[in-house]
């Protein structure tokens, strides 16, 4: 995959362990959370997301042991992909 195909995806770490939550970001998040990751885990406030299906997610960042910008996971469950199954009924 191409530099310029890779996709973000910002990786939470959150108290108790476990698998991280990890968010795939649309290009214009995923730079300004990379600048910002560390002021927004220094200030542990609540901080919306927009992800790459176009969705939000509102981060409470005073929850968060851990947390890191990264290539998007190919084989891992994903919140806020274009390509994630939705669940749930269909019509």
């Amino acid at each position: 995959m191409s530099e310029s195909t890779k996709k973000s995806a910002l990786v939470l770490h959150v108290p108790g362990g476990g698998e991280p939550l990890v968010y795939a970001l649309s290009e214009e998040t995923a730079n300004d959370t990379a600048a910002r990751v560390r002021d927004l885990m220094a200030a542990g406030s609540v901080h919306s997301l927009q992800l790459e299906d176009g969705t939000s997610a509102a981060i409470n960042f005073a929850h968060v042991v851990s947390a890191h910008i990264d290539e998007l996971p190919t084989l891992s469950h994903v919140y806020g992909s274009r390509t994630r199954s939705r669940g749930g009924f269909r019509a």
